[in-house]
Protein backbone atom coordinates (compact mmCIF):
# COMPACT_ATOMS: atom_id res chain seq x y z
CA UNK A 1 0.00 0.00 0.00
CA UNK A 2 0.98 3.56 -0.43
CA UNK A 3 2.25 5.21 2.59
CA UNK A 4 1.32 8.61 4.39
CA UNK A 5 -2.30 8.87 2.46
CA UNK A 6 -5.88 9.14 4.01
CA UNK A 7 -7.56 5.87 3.32
CA UNK A 8 -11.50 5.55 3.47
CA UNK A 9 -11.71 1.91 5.31
CA UNK A 10 -15.07 1.48 6.22
CA UNK A 11 -18.44 3.76 6.88
CA UNK A 12 -19.13 5.24 10.23
CA UNK A 13 -22.43 3.03 10.74
CA UNK A 14 -20.05 0.10 10.71
CA UNK A 15 -18.97 1.41 13.98
CA UNK A 16 -21.12 1.06 17.02
CA UNK A 17 -21.43 3.23 20.19
CA UNK A 18 -20.50 0.89 23.21
CA UNK A 19 -18.19 -1.63 22.13
CA UNK A 20 -14.97 -2.53 19.82
CA UNK A 21 -15.05 -4.04 16.06
CA UNK A 22 -12.41 -6.55 15.10
CA UNK A 23 -11.65 -5.25 11.08
CA UNK A 24 -8.57 -6.68 8.85
CA UNK A 25 -7.72 -3.79 6.66
CA UNK A 26 -4.16 -2.64 5.29
CA UNK A 27 -3.09 -6.20 5.85
CA UNK A 28 -3.48 -5.80 9.47
CA UNK A 29 -5.85 -6.50 12.40
CA UNK A 30 -7.30 -3.43 13.57
CA UNK A 31 -9.77 -2.42 16.31
CA UNK A 32 -12.15 0.43 15.65
CA UNK A 33 -14.60 1.74 18.74
CA UNK A 34 -15.70 5.22 19.26
CA UNK A 35 -14.96 7.20 22.93
CA UNK A 36 -16.89 8.84 25.15
CA UNK A 37 -18.20 11.55 22.45
CA UNK A 38 -19.00 9.63 20.30
CA UNK A 39 -15.36 10.04 17.97
CA UNK A 40 -14.13 7.04 16.53
CA UNK A 41 -10.42 5.53 17.41
CA UNK A 42 -8.32 2.87 15.57
CA UNK A 43 -5.80 1.08 16.77
CA UNK A 44 -4.11 -2.63 16.16
CA UNK A 45 -5.89 -5.13 17.27
CA UNK A 46 -3.61 -6.72 19.65
CA UNK A 47 -2.52 -6.27 23.34
CA UNK A 48 1.04 -5.55 23.73
CA UNK A 49 0.73 -7.60 27.20
CA UNK A 50 -0.16 -11.35 26.24
CA UNK A 51 -1.68 -10.93 22.46
CA UNK A 52 -5.08 -10.76 23.27
CA UNK A 53 -7.29 -9.31 20.79
CA UNK A 54 -8.50 -5.64 22.16
CA UNK A 55 -11.53 -6.03 19.53
CA UNK A 56 -13.07 -8.99 22.04
CA UNK A 57 -12.86 -6.27 25.22
CA UNK A 58 -15.19 -3.42 26.02
CA UNK A 59 -14.71 0.34 26.06
CA UNK A 60 -14.53 1.76 29.20
CA UNK A 61 -14.68 5.91 28.61
CA UNK A 62 -12.10 7.20 25.60
CA UNK A 63 -10.66 3.69 26.40
CA UNK A 64 -10.71 -0.18 24.57
CA UNK A 65 -10.65 -2.32 27.45
CA UNK A 66 -8.10 -5.57 26.80
CA UNK A 67 -10.57 -8.47 27.98
CA UNK A 68 -7.76 -10.90 29.65
CA UNK A 69 -6.18 -8.23 32.51
CA UNK A 70 -7.84 -5.08 31.67
CA UNK A 71 -5.61 -2.86 29.90
CA UNK A 72 -6.58 0.27 28.87
CA UNK A 73 -5.47 2.01 25.56
CA UNK A 74 -7.03 5.22 24.69
CA UNK A 75 -7.27 6.54 21.49
CA UNK A 76 -3.42 7.54 20.56
CA UNK A 77 -2.77 4.02 21.40
CA UNK A 78 -1.67 5.27 25.26
CA UNK A 79 -2.01 2.70 27.52
CA UNK A 80 -3.17 4.44 30.64
CA UNK A 81 -4.47 1.56 33.31
CA UNK A 82 -2.72 -1.38 34.36
CA UNK A 83 -5.03 -2.94 37.15
CA UNK A 84 -1.82 -5.01 38.80
CA UNK A 85 0.24 -2.21 39.20
CA UNK A 86 -2.43 0.44 40.51
CA UNK A 87 -4.33 3.62 39.24
CA UNK A 88 -0.90 5.78 40.22
CA UNK A 89 1.99 3.68 38.34
CA UNK A 90 3.52 4.90 35.89
CA UNK A 91 3.46 2.98 32.60
CA UNK A 92 5.96 2.59 30.12
CA UNK A 93 5.92 3.57 26.53
CA UNK A 94 6.51 -0.01 25.56
CA UNK A 95 2.80 -0.82 26.86
CA UNK A 96 1.75 1.40 23.93
CA UNK A 97 -0.05 0.30 20.79
CA UNK A 98 0.17 1.47 17.30
CA UNK A 99 -3.03 3.91 17.17
CA UNK A 100 -4.27 5.37 13.31
CA UNK A 101 -5.92 9.18 12.89
CA UNK A 102 -9.18 8.83 11.88
CA UNK A 103 -11.22 11.51 10.38
CA UNK A 104 -15.28 10.59 9.79
CA UNK A 105 -16.83 12.61 6.96
CA UNK A 106 -19.83 12.20 5.05
CA UNK A 107 -20.10 9.19 6.91
CA UNK A 108 -17.22 7.62 5.77
CA UNK A 109 -14.38 7.03 7.87
CA UNK A 110 -10.99 7.83 6.54
CA UNK A 111 -7.78 6.51 8.31
CA UNK A 112 -4.00 7.40 7.96
CA UNK A 113 -1.75 4.71 7.23
CA UNK A 114 1.56 6.50 7.36
CA UNK A 115 3.67 8.08 10.15
CA UNK A 116 2.40 10.26 13.04
CA UNK A 117 2.59 14.15 11.58
CA UNK A 118 1.88 17.44 13.56
CA UNK A 119 -0.24 18.29 10.79
CA UNK A 120 -1.66 16.39 8.17
CA UNK A 121 -2.61 16.99 4.42
CA UNK A 122 -6.39 17.48 3.73
CA UNK A 123 -8.97 14.64 2.86
CA UNK A 124 -8.37 13.52 -0.86
CA UNK A 125 -12.06 14.74 -1.10
CA UNK A 126 -13.79 15.16 -5.10
CA UNK A 127 -15.38 18.71 -4.97
CA UNK A 128 -18.59 17.39 -5.93
CA UNK A 129 -18.49 15.87 -2.68
CA UNK A 130 -19.05 19.37 -0.81
CA UNK A 131 -22.05 19.99 -2.39
CA UNK A 132 -25.04 20.19 -0.08
CA UNK A 133 -27.48 19.80 -2.38
CA UNK A 134 -26.51 15.93 -3.25
CA UNK A 135 -27.75 13.25 -0.70
CA UNK A 136 -26.06 9.62 -1.39
CA UNK A 137 -26.63 5.54 -0.33
CA UNK A 138 -24.26 2.85 -0.23
CA UNK A 139 -23.81 -0.48 -1.06
CA UNK A 140 -20.90 -2.33 -0.32
CA UNK A 141 -19.10 -5.54 -1.70
CA UNK A 142 -16.31 -7.93 -1.27
CA UNK A 143 -13.61 -8.64 -4.02
CA UNK A 144 -11.25 -11.38 -3.85
CA UNK A 145 -9.14 -9.63 -5.28
CA UNK A 146 -5.76 -6.97 -4.91
CA UNK A 147 -7.88 -3.12 -4.23
CA UNK A 148 -4.91 -2.22 -7.16
CA UNK A 149 -6.60 -4.31 -9.67
CA UNK A 150 -9.89 -3.60 -8.73
CA UNK A 151 -9.23 0.14 -9.34
CA UNK A 152 -7.81 -0.42 -12.61
CA UNK A 153 -11.06 -1.90 -13.47
CA UNK A 154 -12.65 1.08 -12.86
CA UNK A 155 -10.01 3.14 -14.99
CA UNK A 156 -10.05 0.30 -17.89
CA UNK A 157 -12.15 1.79 -20.81
CA UNK A 158 -12.01 -1.27 -23.41
CA UNK A 159 -13.71 -3.48 -21.01
CA UNK A 160 -17.15 -2.27 -21.65
CA UNK A 161 -18.29 -3.72 -24.45
CA UNK A 162 -17.36 -7.24 -23.06
CA UNK A 163 -17.71 -7.37 -19.49
CA UNK A 164 -20.87 -5.56 -19.89
CA UNK A 165 -22.82 -6.43 -23.09
CA UNK A 166 -26.03 -6.61 -21.33
CA UNK A 167 -25.71 -3.27 -19.27
CA UNK A 168 -23.27 0.10 -19.33
CA UNK A 169 -22.04 -1.80 -22.82
CA UNK A 170 -24.56 -3.22 -24.65
CA UNK A 171 -24.30 -0.33 -27.23
CA UNK A 172 -21.19 -2.35 -28.55
CA UNK A 173 -18.82 0.40 -28.92
CA UNK A 174 -15.10 -1.31 -29.10
CA UNK A 175 -13.40 0.98 -30.94
CA UNK A 176 -11.33 2.96 -28.41
CA UNK A 177 -10.54 7.07 -29.03
CA UNK A 178 -8.01 8.25 -26.35
CA UNK A 179 -8.39 8.23 -24.19
CA UNK A 180 -7.20 11.77 -22.98
CA UNK A 181 -6.16 12.39 -19.32
CA UNK A 182 -4.65 14.88 -17.16
CA UNK A 183 -2.75 14.73 -13.61
CA UNK A 184 -3.81 17.13 -10.89
CA UNK A 185 -1.19 17.09 -8.39
CA UNK A 186 -2.48 17.25 -4.82
CA UNK A 187 -0.49 18.22 -0.99
CA UNK A 188 0.28 14.98 0.08
CA UNK A 189 0.95 12.92 -3.10
CA UNK A 190 -3.31 12.26 -3.27
CA UNK A 191 -2.95 13.50 -6.84
CA UNK A 192 -6.03 13.58 -9.37
CA UNK A 193 -5.88 11.30 -12.43
CA UNK A 194 -9.15 12.89 -14.56
CA UNK A 195 -9.70 11.46 -18.33
CA UNK A 196 -12.44 11.69 -21.12
CA UNK A 197 -12.95 8.72 -23.64
CA UNK A 198 -14.85 8.35 -26.55
CA UNK A 199 -15.74 5.17 -27.61
CA UNK A 200 -17.11 4.40 -31.11
CA UNK A 201 -19.15 1.85 -33.33
CA UNK A 202 -16.21 0.04 -35.21
CA UNK A 203 -16.85 0.94 -38.52
CA UNK A 204 -13.48 0.42 -40.00
CA UNK A 205 -12.32 3.93 -39.02
CA UNK A 206 -8.76 4.40 -37.22
CA UNK A 207 -9.52 5.22 -33.96
CA UNK A 208 -8.29 8.56 -33.05
CA UNK A 209 -5.11 9.22 -30.91
CA UNK A 210 -5.18 11.84 -27.48
CA UNK A 211 -4.25 14.59 -28.99
CA UNK A 212 -6.68 13.80 -32.11
CA UNK A 213 -9.82 14.14 -30.50
CA UNK A 214 -11.86 17.01 -30.34
CA UNK A 215 -11.25 19.70 -27.32
CA UNK A 216 -13.85 19.82 -24.53
CA UNK A 217 -14.73 22.00 -21.72
CA UNK A 218 -16.66 19.24 -20.39
CA UNK A 219 -15.97 17.87 -16.77
CA UNK A 220 -13.92 14.23 -16.74
CA UNK A 221 -16.09 11.47 -17.42
CA UNK A 222 -13.64 9.63 -14.71
CA UNK A 223 -11.30 10.74 -12.19
CA UNK A 224 -9.39 8.92 -9.82
CA UNK A 225 -8.06 10.25 -5.96
CA UNK A 226 -5.21 8.34 -4.74
CA UNK A 227 -4.97 6.23 -2.72
CA UNK A 228 -8.35 4.72 -3.36
CA UNK A 229 -11.15 6.93 -4.31
CA UNK A 230 -13.22 6.85 -7.81
CA UNK A 231 -15.58 9.03 -9.58
CA UNK A 232 -17.79 8.55 -12.05
CA UNK A 233 -19.58 11.71 -13.33
CA UNK A 234 -23.04 11.26 -14.94
CA UNK A 235 -24.38 15.18 -14.30
CA UNK A 236 -24.38 17.72 -12.00
CA UNK A 237 -26.57 16.07 -9.94
CA UNK A 238 -25.74 12.49 -10.58
CA UNK A 239 -22.45 10.88 -9.10
CA UNK A 240 -21.25 7.25 -8.62
CA UNK A 241 -18.35 7.01 -6.39
CA UNK A 242 -15.91 4.10 -4.73
CA UNK A 243 -13.73 3.42 -2.02
CA UNK A 244 -11.63 0.88 -2.74
CA UNK A 245 -10.52 -0.28 1.11
CA UNK A 246 -7.55 -2.68 0.83
CA UNK A 247 -8.21 -5.79 3.09
CA UNK A 248 -5.16 -8.05 2.63
CA UNK A 249 -2.82 -9.33 -0.67
CA UNK A 250 -5.79 -11.56 -1.81
CA UNK A 251 -9.21 -8.91 -0.89
CA UNK A 252 -10.57 -5.65 -1.22
CA UNK A 253 -14.26 -4.25 -0.16
CA UNK A 254 -15.55 -2.01 -2.24
CA UNK A 255 -17.90 0.84 -0.98
CA UNK A 256 -20.43 1.83 -3.84
CA UNK A 257 -22.17 5.39 -3.27
CA UNK A 258 -24.26 7.43 -5.78
CA UNK A 259 -24.86 10.88 -5.15
CA UNK A 260 -28.28 12.01 -6.78
CA UNK A 261 -31.05 14.87 -5.65
CA UNK A 262 -34.21 12.97 -5.11
CA UNK A 263 -35.41 13.51 -1.82
CA UNK A 264 -39.16 12.66 -1.23
CA UNK A 265 -38.52 10.22 1.34
CA UNK A 266 -40.55 7.17 -0.73
CA UNK A 267 -39.48 8.02 -4.00
CA UNK A 268 -35.43 8.39 -2.72
CA UNK A 269 -36.18 4.96 -1.29
CA UNK A 270 -37.40 3.64 -4.33
CA UNK A 271 -34.69 5.31 -6.14
CA UNK A 272 -31.74 4.33 -3.99
CA UNK A 273 -33.02 0.75 -3.76
CA UNK A 274 -33.20 0.06 -7.76
CA UNK A 275 -29.71 1.69 -8.06
CA UNK A 276 -27.73 -0.23 -5.11
CA UNK A 277 -29.70 -3.03 -6.81
CA UNK A 278 -28.04 -2.17 -10.42
CA UNK A 279 -24.64 -1.09 -8.81
CA UNK A 280 -24.35 -4.59 -7.21
CA UNK A 281 -24.91 -6.02 -10.68
CA UNK A 282 -22.73 -4.04 -12.60
CA UNK A 283 -19.95 -4.58 -10.10
CA UNK A 284 -19.79 -8.46 -10.16
CA UNK A 285 -20.16 -8.44 -13.76
CA UNK A 286 -16.66 -6.90 -12.90
CA UNK A 287 -15.56 -9.21 -10.11
CA UNK A 288 -16.53 -12.27 -11.93
CA UNK A 289 -13.22 -11.25 -14.21
CA UNK A 290 -11.29 -8.94 -12.27
CA UNK A 291 -10.43 -11.72 -9.58
CA UNK A 292 -9.04 -14.23 -11.70
CA UNK A 293 -6.33 -12.07 -12.91
CA UNK A 294 -2.53 -12.97 -12.33
CA UNK A 295 -0.28 -11.69 -10.63
CA UNK A 296 -2.97 -10.51 -7.98
CA UNK A 297 -1.27 -7.16 -7.40
CA UNK A 298 -0.54 -4.49 -10.36
CA UNK A 299 2.47 -2.99 -10.73
CA UNK A 300 4.41 -1.03 -13.25
CA UNK A 301 5.79 -3.80 -15.42
CA UNK A 302 4.83 -7.21 -14.75
CA UNK A 303 5.03 -8.62 -18.44
CA UNK A 304 1.52 -7.33 -19.23
CA UNK A 305 1.19 -6.40 -23.41
CA UNK A 306 -0.72 -3.06 -22.71
CA UNK A 307 -2.12 -1.16 -25.68
CA UNK A 308 -3.33 2.60 -26.34
CA UNK A 309 -6.43 2.34 -24.45
CA UNK A 310 -4.93 1.59 -21.62
CA UNK A 311 -3.05 4.91 -20.74
CA UNK A 312 -4.85 5.52 -17.42
CA UNK A 313 -4.21 2.59 -15.80
CA UNK A 314 -0.35 2.87 -16.84
CA UNK A 315 -0.42 6.03 -15.71
CA UNK A 316 -1.81 5.21 -11.97
CA UNK A 317 0.61 2.23 -11.93
CA UNK A 318 3.61 4.97 -12.39
CA UNK A 319 2.00 6.98 -10.01
CA UNK A 320 1.07 4.70 -7.90
CA UNK A 321 4.67 2.89 -7.57
CA UNK A 322 6.78 6.36 -7.69
CA UNK A 323 4.66 7.25 -4.02
CA UNK A 324 5.10 3.50 -2.76
CA UNK A 325 8.96 4.32 -3.61
CA UNK A 326 8.86 7.88 -1.65
CA UNK A 327 10.25 9.62 -4.82
CA UNK A 328 9.51 12.13 -6.56
CA UNK A 329 11.75 11.38 -9.73
CA UNK A 330 9.89 9.86 -12.80
CA UNK A 331 9.97 6.36 -12.46
CA UNK A 332 10.93 5.05 -16.15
Amino acid sequence: MIPDQWYILLESKQIPHHRPIAVMRMGENMVFWRDAQGKAACAIDRCPHRGVALSAGKVRGDCVECPFHGFQFDPHGRCTLIPAIGKQAEIPQAFHVRAYPVIEKQGLVYVWWGKPREEYPPLPEFDFMRDPGLVHATVRDHWNAHYSRAIENQLDVVHLPFVHANTIGRSGKTLVNGPRYRVLEQPGGMDQLEFWFDNEIDRGQKALKPHEMPPTDEHPLIQFRFPNTWHNWLGDAFHLFIAFAPVDAENSVLYIRMYHTVRLPVIRQIFELMGNIGNIYIARQDRRVVVTQRPRRSELRMGEKLIPGDAPIIEYRRRRERLIAGTKGEVG
